[in-house]
C-alpha cells in the first residue's frame, strides 16, 4: 500500500513539473536577470508537492525590439515589441545536462495543449541515468560529424527530422560550419532553403527548450551560429537565448569568455546585448588574472568594446605585459589590431610587439602587414624602424606582390606620413612599365601618395608624370568631377599640368558641380590650389578660373612668442620685422625680414629707401610643426613644398624654424640659432628645396 501511495505521489509530481508556465524577465542594474516569483492559489495538489516545487510559477518577461512574430501565453500570436511567451522547463533531476535528449520523446509535444502531453513511463524507484538513457535514445552526434556527413544546410535539417538528438546546438553549429565553406551566393541560396525547411521552426523550438540544460559553451556556440546564419536578432528564439545567456553568465570559463566576446561583436545593439556586454565586463574584471591563454586574452581585449572603462583597459594591458614572455610571433602581430579595436594606445606594449614583428618580418602575409599599419594609424603610433622594416621587406620581395597590394601599403604609409624611398622608386618603375593596368581609382590614389609625400625620382620623374597624365587622359570620358579635381590638384602640387585634364576641369559646368555638391569646402580649397598653381608655376599656361571662388579662412597659427623675442633681440627692435604677413593667393608667413642686396644688414620697414626691389632681399620665416615633414626626416611634404616654391616665385627666400626644436632652447641659444639661419649664405641660396634627387 505504501508503495502504491509513493508511486501515485511521484507520478503526480512528474505531471506538475510538466505543466506549462509563463516567465517574465526583469532586468537589474548589474546586468543579470532574476525570475519574478508569483505564487499560485493554494490547493491540496500544491500542498502535496510543496517539497519538490513549492507550487510556484516562474514568470519571465522577455525584452524584444520589433519582434516579428511572438507566441503569447494563450497560444495566439502578436507582433508587439514586448511579449509574454510560453516556455517549457524540464527538471534537471530527470534530464541532467550530460544526458542525451530525443525530441521525439519531448515532454511536451509541439503544437498541443497542456492536456495533450505525451505519456512517459517512469519507475518510481529507478530515476537513474541508466534508465533515462535507455528511455530517451542516447545517440548524440557531434557537430563535426554532422558537418562532415552533410553537404548543405538542408541536409543537417533532414538529419534532425530523422533522428533528433540532444543537444540541438550541434545542428546549428554544423550548419554554420558548412556555410563557411560556401561562396556568398551559395550561402544566400542555402540560407533561404534553411528558413523554408519544414523542421527549421521545430529545431528553434527545441533549442529554446534545451537552452537551460545544455552546457554553457554549447549555448554560446549555437547562439553565435544562429546570428551568423542570418536568424533575425529580434525573433523569439534569439532573444530567449540571449536572456538565458545572461542568467547563466557565471558559468563562463576561459573558453566561454572567448566565445562570448566574439558573439557580442556579431550581435547588433539592443537592450539584452547591452546588459550581456555589461555582465561580460564585470566577469572579465574579476577573472582577468586567471586567464591562461594569450589567444583568449587577445580575443577578450579585441571585443571588450571601445567604450569599456579605462580601468578595465589598463588591467587588460597590464595582464598582456605580464604575459609578454608567452607571446608568439603571431600574438605580437595580432596585438596591434587588438589594441586598435579596444581603442587603447599602449606605447610600451606596442614597442615590445614591434621588436618581435621586426625580427619575424620575412614571410609575414599581406593581411597582417595591412592590419599592423592600420592599427598604427588608428592608435597614432609612429615607429619609423617598424615602418622601414616593412617597406624594405616589400621592396626586397617586390616581384611577388601585386600592384594593388603595394599601392595599398603606400596609401597607409602616406597616412602615417612615412616616405619609403626605395619602395616608391620601384613602384614608379613598375607603373611606367605597366601603365595599361591602371584604372581611375588607382590613378587618383597614386597621384595623391606621390604629391603628398613630395617624392621626386629625377632619374624617371618626367617619364612617370607623362605616363600618369596619359592614363588620366584615357579616363576623362567616365571620370567623376571630384576624382578629376583630386588628380589635377595632385599634378599641380608636383608642378605638372596635363593640358587635356586641366581644360576639362576648367569647364563652367564642372566647376559649378564642384561648388554645389559633395564636400564643397574641400573642393573649394583644391580649386584655390589649382588657381594659384596656374598663376605662379606655369608661365606658358595663362588660363585661370573665371568663376569666383569662396573666400578661404586660414586656420589660426600659434603665437610663436619665443621666435618673436629672439628676432627682436637679434635685430634690435620689432621694427625690423613684420608678424603674420598676409600675401596674395591666401598665403601667410609668420615673419618677414627685409635685408640689403649684400645680405649683411637688416633694413627697417620704415626706411623710405627700400621701395626698389633691386636693393632689397625679402626673407620669409616659417615656424612649422613636425607634421609638415615626412616621418623622422626633414623632407617637406607636398603642401609645404608647394608653398616654399610659390614663395620663391614671389621673391622670398624661405627659412624654416622647427617649433619643437625652439621650445627646447634657452633664449640665448635661440638667438644664436636664428642668427645662423638668417645671415648664412646657405639659408638665402635660391635652391629648389622641394626637389630631392634619389639618383
Amino acid at each position: 500500500m505504501n508503495n502504491k501511495a509513493g508511486f501515485f505521489l511521484w507520478n503526480l509530481r512528474q505531471f506538475s513539473i510538466l505543466v506549462r508556465r509563463s516567465r517574465t524577465l526583469r532586468l537589474y542594474p548589474l546586468g543579470f536577470c532574476r525570475p519574478k516569483i508569483s505564487h499560485s492559489n493554494w490547493n491540496i495538489r500544491n500542498l502535496l508537492l510543496n517539497k519538490f516545487d513549492n507550487g510556484m510559477h516562474t514568470s519571465i518577461r522577455y525584452l524584444f525590439q520589433d519582434a516579428f512574430i511572438l507566441k503569447s501565453g494563450d497560444g495566439g500570436f502578436q507582433t508587439k515589441g514586448l511579449s509574454t511567451a510560453s516556455l517549457f522547463r524540464v527538471d534537471s533531476l530527470c534530464c541532467p545536462r550530460r544526458l542525451s535528449f530525443d525530441s521525439r520523446h519531448s515532454l511536451v509535444s509541439v503544437g498541443t495543449s497542456d492536456n495533450g502531453l505525451k505519456k512517459v513511463d517512469f519507475h518510481p524507484e529507478a530515476c537513474s541515468e541508466d534508465v533515462l538513457s535507455k528511455e530517451m535514445k542516447p545517440t548524440p552526434i557531434s557537430h563535426r560529424k554532422l558537418s562532415q556527413e552533410c553537404s548543405s544546410l538542408s541536409d543537417v535539417l533532414d538529419s534532425f527530422s530523422k533522428a533528433p538528438t540532444f543537444p540541438s546546438s550541434n545542428y546549428f553549429s554544423a550548419m554554420w560550419t558548412i556555410a563557411k565553406r560556401m561562396s556568398e551566393d551559395q550561402q544566400r541560396f542555402e540560407k533561404q532553403l534553411m528558413f523554408n525547411h519544414p523542421v527549421f521552426n521545430q529545431l528553434c523550438e527545441q533549442m529554446m527548450k534545451e537552452a537551460n540544460i545544455m552546457y554553457y559553451d554549447q549555448l554560446l556556440f549555437s547562439l553565435h551560429a544562429m546570428v551568423k546564419l542570418g536568424v533575425p536578432q529580434n525573433t523569439l528564439v534569439v532573444q530567449t537565448l540571449l536572456r538565458i545567456t545572461q542568467e547563466r553568465i557565471n558559468e563562463c570559463d576561459e573558453r566561454c569568455l572567448s566565445v562570448l566576446s566574439t558573439l557580442l561583436e556579431a550581435l547588433e545593439p539592443c537592450k539584452n546585448v547591452h546588459v550581456l556586454r555589461a555582465g561580460l565586463r564585470i566577469l572579465v574584471d574579476q577573472k582577468v588574472w586567471k586567464i591562461e591563454h594569450v589567444f583568449t586574452l587577445q580575443t577578450v581585449m579585441k571585443y571588450i568594446g571601445k567604450d569599456a572603462p579605462i580601468a578595465l583597459k589598463k588591467k587588460l594591458e597590464m595582464k598582456a605585459l605580464r604575459d609578454l614572455d608567452s607571446f608568439s610571433a603571431l600574438n605580437s602581430q595580432r596585438m596591434f589590431e587588438v589594441l586598435a579595436a579596444m581603442d587603447h594606445r599602449s606605447v610600451v606594449l606596442l614597442n615590445e610587439c614591434s621588436k618581435v614583428v621586426i625580427d619575424n618580418i620575412h614571410g609575414c602575409p599581406f593581411k597582417i602587414l595591412i592590419s599592423i599599419l592600420r592599427a598604427c594609424k588608428d592608435l597614432r603610433y609612429r615607429n619609423s624602424d617598424l615602418f622601414k622594416e616593412i617597406a624594405d621587406y616589400v621592396a626586397t620581395t617586390f616581384d611577388i606582390w601585386k600592384l594593388k597590394e603595394v599601392l595599398f601599403l603606400l596609401i597607409l604609409f602616406e597616412n602615417l606620413c612615412f616616405r619609403p624611398v626605395g619602395l616608391m622608386d620601384l613602384f614608379m618603375k613598375k607603373i611606367v612599365a605597366e601603365s595599361e593596368s591602371l584604372n581611375v581609382k588607382s590613378i587618383v590614389s597614386i597621384l595623391h601618395v606621390y604629391s603628398s609625400l613630395n617624392h621626386i625620382y629625377k632619374c624617371q620623374n618626367k617619364e612617370f608624370l607623362e605616363v600618369m597624365a596619359s592614363a588620366l587622359t584615357g579616363c576623362l570620358h567616365h571620370i567623376s568631377s571630384e576624382n578629376l579635381l583630386n588628380a589635377v590638384c595632385s599634378f599641380c602640387m608636383m608642378n605638372y599640368f596635363p593640358l587635356a585634364a586641366v581644360n576639362q576641369l576648367l569647364q563652367k559646368e564642372v566647376i559649378h558641380e564642384l561648388l554645389t555638391s559633395g564636400d564643397i569646402e574641400r573642393n573649394a580649397h583644391k580649386l584655390h590650389i589649382l588657381n594659384t598653381c596656374l598663376k605662379l608655376d606655369n608661365a606658358a599656361y595663362h588660363k585661370a578660373l573665371n568663376i569666383p571662388l569662396p573666400q578661404l579662412f586660414p586656420s589660426p597659427s600659434p603665437s610663436n612668442v619665443k621666435v618673436a623675442e629672439g628676432l627682436s633681440s637679434l635685430l634690435g627692435s620689432e621694427g625690423c620685422f613684420a608678424k603674420n604677413v598676409q600675401l596674395p593667393h591666401n598665403y601667410y608667413i609668420d615673419f618677414e625680414i627685409r635685408m640689403d642686396a649684400s645680405r649683411n644688414h637688416v633694413l627697417s620697414f620704415s626706411d623710405v629707401d627700400v621701395t626698389s626691389a633691386t636693393n632689397m632681399q625679402r626673407v620669409a620665416v616659417l615656424c612649422v610643426p613636425r607634421s609638415v615633414y615626412c616621418l623622422d626626416s626633414v623632407h617637406p611634404r607636398g603642401v609645404l613644398a608647394m608653398k616654399m616654391r610659390h614663395l620663391n616665385v614671389m621673391g622670398f627666400h624661405v627659412i624654416l624654424v622647427n617649433n619643437w626644436e625652439m621650445e627646447k632652447l634657452s633664449m640665448e641659444d635661440a638667438v644664436a640659432f636664428l642668427k645662423t639661419k638668417i645671415f648664412s649664405v646657405e639659408a638665402l641660396s635660391p635652391t629648389g628645396v622641394n626637389l630631392q634627387s634619389t639618383c
